[in-house]
């Protein structure tokens, strides 16, 4: 995976559990579900929109809180309870008229899979199955719902010059935008 690739990337799928989430999934008693998500992954994912970079999630799952959110991150594109990922994602190919190297996806478990066939750039998480990091073009440092999202959104903007920040010699933050 090259700057130049990652330069071209107009869309980012991300599955949810496992990619946005650690994967848990808690139940209260009365069968309520929680999650956690990462502020970074967040903060990332709404630098990457504002940035013109679409952001779609497609997950396996139906989940209220990941609903709630991708609404609260501004990613209009949310796609729960895909029984069919390469349907969908097929759909929003054709939608927005991208061509498969404008597409990024991360995954971590084999339903992530008709993804990345999908996709120009394929990427695991650290903690994905084995089958997935071997079908990945790339492997995040971080595991997911742990920083792996923001890992990714960072490398983007970067590879676009649109990474607004930077540490100068004297070890001060400076805003370059």
């Amino acid at each position: 995976m090259t700057k130049k690739e990652l330069a071209k990337i107009r869309l980012l799928i991300l599955d949810v559990d496992g990619v946005l989430t650690d994967g848990r999934i808690i139940l209260n008693d009365r069968g309520e579900e929680t999650k956690h998500f990462n502020a970074k992954d967040g903060h990332g994912l709404r630098m990457l929109l504002q940035a013109g970079v679409e952001v779609a999630l497609i997950s396996g799952r139906r989940s209220a809180a990941a609903e709630f959110r991708a609404r609260d991150l501004g990613i209009v594109e949310v796609h729960l309870g895909a029984r069919d990922k390469t349907g969908v994602c097929a759909h929003l190919i054709q939608k927005k008229n991208l061509e498969k190297a404008e597409i990024c996806c991360i995954g971590d478990d084999l339903p992530d899979l008709p993804l990345f066939e999908q996709s120009g750039i394929a990427i695991a998480v650290a903690d994905a199955v084995p089958e997935i990091r071997a079908a990945a073009s790339f492997s995040t440092k971080n595991r997911g719902g742990q920083g792996a999202v923001r890992e990714v959104c960072e490398a983007i903007l970067r590879a676009k010059a649109q990474w607004p920040y930077s540490i100068g010699k004297d070890g001060k933050l400076r805003f370059t935008a």
